[in-house]
């Protein structure tokens, strides 16, 4: 009898464990359904970075810039230009950005902006740690203060002379021009607004 009454609570007690594991079990009809917004939605962000890729494409077309799309962000590599030992803007660079501040504002407002600054090899990495990263917030700066993007939205970092992001690898005076450069890298693009 005891073992009977026994054999009875093991078996209620595995049927309460079975029916709480199918309380977690998702239907494939869900499954499908979710994997198909997650596509849909991945598809869109694709759909948004090509857009902006084309539109700073079009307004850096008279620009020395590379504009590349890479996982989830798209980059402008060399927005701006500086002498040796610089880190005021020219007005080139000043109307790159403000193309680059109204493609931003007008269409994906709510976007990220790293500026990422670079100097050439010469001197030592402290003086181009800060050399890179005022020549980042110069442009940081102009594009809050003059292109209208909010401050919370436009970080500025310095790479100074790391040789891995040297354009011109060890080319310094004339031939490391490439390397005293500032890139543009969009992050956490939001659907373009209007549309």
């Amino acid at each position: 009898m005891k073992m009977r009454a026994w054999a009875g609570n093991l078996a209620i007690g595995m049927t309460a464990v079975a029916l709480a594991g199918c309380h977690h079990y998702v239907k494939q009809e869900d499954y499908d359904k979710t994997i198909a917004e997650l596509r849909a939605n991945d598809a869109a962000l694709r759909s948004d970075l090509d857009s902006l890729k084309s539109e700073l494409d079009s307004k850096f077309a008279g620009y020395d810039a590379k504009i590349s799309k890479l996982e989830g962000r798209v980059q402008v590599d060399v927005a701006a230009h500086f002498g040796t030992n610089e880190y005021a803007l020219n007005d080139q660079d000043k109307a790159a950005l403000d193309g680059f501040a109204e493609v931003i504002r007008d269409h994906h407002p709510g976007t990220l902006i790293t500026v990422e600054g670079f100097t050439d090899p010469q001197g030592s990495v402290a003086y181009n740690k800060k050399l890179g990263q005022q020549r980042a917030d110069a442009v940081r700066d102009y594009l809050v203060q003059t292109g209208g993007l909010p401050a919370d939205k436009v970080r500025a970092v310095s790479y100074g002379k790391d040789k891995n992001r040297q354009v011109a690898p060890g080319a310094t005076g004339d031939a490391g021009a490439q390397n005293r450069r500032v890139a543009l890298v969009i992050e956490d693009v939001p659907p373009a607004a209007g549309g």
